[in-house]
Order: C-alpha cells, then structure tokens, then sequence
C-alpha cells in the first residue's frame, strides 16, 4: 500500500534549440527534420510530469536577444538548450550571461548510434551533428561567468541512460521549484541542549528561498479541540491508520504494548487536526518540538503528531521533528526527487554485520517502508515527555542514500551526502524506525569521514543511488555539496 501525494510536482521548463541559419537555403528540408529532432525531444521532457515550453530553434544572435526577455518572464526552474545541429554560440551568448540564476542544462542526443557511412551525406553529418557546439557553448558559458552547463549526451531514441537523464533533470527542476516556492511551517523551539539544530529562518529562505512560516502550537489546537473521537473525520482516519498499519503484540521492550484504543483515537484525531492546520496555513512542510505543561491536552496534542506526520510525509508535506527545518528541508528534497525522504540519525553499530542501525522515532516516509509498517503504544517516549503511538519499520532494502544538511561557521549551508545499501536484518521492536545501512570501505571508516564534515546529527534517507542529482542540486542552488560515499 502506498500513499498517494496530495500535491501534484510541478516544474516550469523552457526548451529551446539552436542551429546555424545558413544551412537552410543550402540543406532542402533540414529545418524541418531538426525540427522534428526538437518535438521528440520536447515530448520526453513533458513525459516526465513538468510543464514545458517549446520556443523553436534559435539560429542567430538576432534569435536569442529576442528569445532572452520571454525565458526571463517565464519563472522557469530549468532551460534545456536542445543541440540539434551545429549552432554559433552567438545563439547562447547572451542567455549564459544574463540568466545566471536558471540552471541550463546541454541536449546532445543524435538520432543514428552511428552514420552509415558507405551513404553518408553532409545533411545526415548535419542532422547528428548534436555534440559539434558542445564545446563551443561551454567556452562560452565559461567566458560569460558562469560554471561550464551539464551536458547529455546519447541517442534520441531507444536510449534508457539518455532518457533516465533527462527525467533526473526533470526532478532537479521540480525540487527547485518547489523550494523557491514552498512555505515550511516552524513550530515551537529546540530540544534544549540540541545546539545543532539551531537554524536563522532568513538564513533559510536565502539558501533555497522559501519562507519561513511562524507557527504557534494552538495554531493545531484550535482544530484538535473541535474534534471528538466518534466525529466522523475522526472515524475515517481510524480507518485508514488501521488499514495502512500493522499492530503486533510486544515483543521484547517493556515500554511497548499492543496499539491500544486510548492511543488510537489520540492519534486519529490529532491527524485530523494536523491535515486541517496544513491547509489553513498553505503549509508544504514543517519542523517542529514543544512540550508544554504535563498533563494538559497541549501535551496531550504535541506528543501524538507521529502518525498523523508520517502520513502527511507520505503524502508530500515533510513533517520533521525535534524543529529540525534543515532535515525538513532534505526531507522536502528528496520526496520531490521521488526517493523517499525519512527523519533519520545513527543508532548502535553493528560490529558483526559491519552495519549501523539508521532510523529515528517520530514521523517517517512510509512509502519507502520495506512491508507493512507496525505501530505501537509506548508507555513513554525516551528523552521525551509523552507517551502514545510510535511508527516502526525498515525501509526497503537494496541501495540508500542520506543528506545531512549542516550549518558551517560562517552561516552557511553545507550538503553532506552519501550512499549505501540497506541490508537485510533483525531491527530493535521498540516503536521506532531503524534498518541495518552498510557503507564502504568499512563501517568505522565510514562514519569516521561523515562525521568530519560537520553535519546535522539528523539526516533525510531515501531510496536508490542518488548523490550525484543532489550534488547538482546544491551546486545549483550555490550550496557547497560533499559526497562522502559514492557506490
């Protein structure tokens, strides 16, 4: 079972190609085939759930100061140059220059693995002549003060690297839209003592550009209050928390117990409470701790957010714990990237299966949970005040990747990456998400490198090898990224 995202990814894409107006009165249809190269092009692009607009192709400098006021009204997230033929870099020049803050990515993708070359033609050379300018245009892009494009290079058709590039770049532009775009919700203050989690809310919104939204925990009280446990909203949530979870008996903590009814309906209405105080703030996420007075609904309400947050997460809206924006905002990016994005921190070492146990407690991406997720009643939660449910599971098995996100001594942001493997064995039953990660060369060198970097204590954790498209993320957005470990 899987849950669906309430928010549909969006992405504003501009695709223009370039070639050399001369050939045209020389080449009899050659426009017209290059065009046709564009439309495929621009039909795997728009394949990829992005909104996409074709502007032709530009064969002079006259085209591209033309085009250069349509691409800077746009409020596109990415511009694709599609390399169809040789093009002067004249039909580049000023668009590498003036649009520095709009990642450009090169399109070299010919459509003949090879030419036939007993029956090769100046025009066939032409028409898979897509990697001749690459250089020209990265000279150029360099010249014009700007880091040298990223390039694809491959076939048109019947090329799955050339295709899963193009749908990566796809998720790199749906990622930044997002983030310029998104307003993360900030509740509450930090775990006293969690020196690392304190994050300037400006300092945020100049690093990816979102807004920083001030939220007061009665801002979900007021919603919470309203709800009582027969209401029907509640009765419906019920539902869906018991048909999406397992609830196991305990095994070996004593601070479990079987999922009971008390709990339950905490949970239920506080999911409720939550959703409801996502919409009515326009919130795409939010990081959060408070612990208020013993004994009142407020704490009542503030320490039964898991389920409700693991399911929002889910859906799109990370939920983060312990007012962790930074691993709020890696979490945001790797669910856009379409990988998951779990609230995650080392556990104990396994020196026998050189692993370490990844997980947290609180909220959790259950759609990268490897079966049915379990929940349980904890009779308190450890290092917390509270008591209620608590989700537990392991996430898929097979390749990992995790971004920490850390604040260097001169306030600015650092991206540490890394990847491994999720691999099989017995996780701790005690209500919390963990699952054994191996990383090379070895488990104690491994986080010995990680660790030097300076991270977050917390990290996001998805699915697949993906630390190269959050590597370009964070050059994109002007952030020093770091891969610790690349498989």
């Amino acid at each position: 079972m899987k849950i669906d995202r309430r928010k549909p990814l969006t992405a504003n894409i501009a695709v223009f190609g370039v070639g050399h107006h001369v050939y045209w009165n020389q080449f009899d249809g050659l426009l017209d085939t290059l065009n046709e190269k564009l439309e495929t092009f621009v039909r795997k692009v728009n394949s990829n759930g992005v909104m996409v607009k074709n502007f032709g192709i530009i064969d002079n400098a006259k085209g591209a100061y033309a085009l250069l006021p349509q691409l800077k009204a746009g409020n596109f997230d990415l511009i694709f140059v599609d390399m169809v033929t040789y093009a002067t870099s004249s039909t580049f020049g000023v668009i590498a220059r003036e649009l520095k803050e709009i990642p450009i990515v090169l399109v070299a993708l010919q459509p003949l693995a090879a030419m036939d070359y007993a029956k090769a033609s100046t025009f066939m050379q032409l028409c898979n002549d897509d990697f001749c300018s690459v250089p020209e245009f990265t000279g150029v892009a360099v010249r014009m003060g700007r880091k040298a494009p990223d390039v694809i290079i491959g076939m048109l058709e019947n090329d799955p690297a050339a295709d899963a590039e193009i749908a990566d770049w796809c998720n790199i532009a749906k990622a930044v839209h997002d983030l310029k775009c998104a307003r993360i919700g900030h509740m509450g203050h930090v775990l006293e003592a969690m020196l690392d989690m304190h994050t300037d809310p400006t300092a945020v919104t100049a690093g990816f550009g979102c807004h920083v939204v001030q939220c007061e925990p009665d801002d979900v009280m007021v919603h919470f209050s309203k709800l009582t446990d027969s209401d029907s909203t509640v009765l419906a949530m019920k539902k869906r928390i018991l048909d999406f979870f397992d609830t196991p008996v305990p095994v070996s903590d004593p601070l479990t117990e079987k999922l009971n009814e008390k709990d339950l309906a905490i949970a239920s209405r506080a999911a409720v409470a939550l959703e409801r105080f996502i919409a009515d703030k326009q919130l795409d996420g939010l990081a959060y701790y408070y612990e208020a007075e013993n004994g009142s609904d407020m704490r009542t309400l503030v320490t039964n957010f898991i389920i409700g947050n693991s399911m929002l997460t889910s859906a799109g809206f990370p939920m983060c714990g312990e007012y962790d924006i930074k691993t709020c905002i890696a979490m945001m990016i790797m669910d856009r990237l379409d990988i998951g994005g779990s609230f995650a921190e080392f556990h104990p070492i396994d020196f026998i299966r050189d692993t370490v146990l990844v997980g947290h407690d609180g909220p959790h991406h259950l759609n990268i949970a490897n079966g049915k997720p379990v929940l349980r009643s904890l009779k308190k939660y450890h290092g917390k005040p509270g008591s209620g449910a608590s989700v537990e599971f392991k996430i898929k098995e097979g390749p990992i990747t995790m971004l920490s996100i850390g604040l260097k001594s001169d306030g600015k942001f650092k991206f540490i990456i890394a990847e491994g493997e999720s691999v099989e064995g017995p996780v701790p039953p005690t209500g919390n998400t963990n699952t054994h990660g191996r990383f090379k060369p070895d488990i104690k060198t491994f986080l010995r490198r990680w660790i030097a970097e300076g991270p977050t204590h917390h990290f996001a954790l998805g699915i697949g090898h993906h630390a190269e498209n959050i590597r370009r993320l964070g050059d994109l957005l002007g952030i020093e990224a770091v891969v610790i470990n690349k498989c």
